[in-house]
């Protein structure tokens, strides 16, 4: 749920982003109560390219984070590989010395 509420909030705070700069670069009259013809396009034309621009950031961030999860995979593996690799050894070890320890006590 926490999580839910993060992405709502992160939309919300990119939409009024949006929105304030589109505003802010188009609409040049505040005494009109409609919007002019120039005001709609150019407003069209600014949400139109920082959507589309947050779509091409997310495909490369997407692709990235996946990059970033495979390393850390990898990397996790060849750590337990390695764990796993010191246990064994200092398993061995133990029982030679156990077997040791009983040759000589013979």
């Amino acid at each position: 749920m926490d999580y839910e509420m993060r992405n709502i909030k992160d939309f919300l705070q990119l939409y009024n982003r949006i929105t304030d700069m589109c505003f802010n670069s188009c609409v040049d009259n505040l005494f009109g109560r409609d919007l002019t013809r120039e005001e709609i396009s150019c407003a069209d034309n600014c949400v139109s390219k920082f959507t589309n621009v947050n779509q091409r950031l997310l495909k490369v961030y997407m692709g990235v984070q996946t990059d970033i999860n495979q390393r850390r995979m990898a990397e996790m593996e060849a750590q337990q590989a390695k764990l796993l690799a010191e246990a064994q050894q200092q398993q061995q070890q133990q029982q030679a010395t156990e077997t040791a320890s009983q040759v000589t006590a013979s």
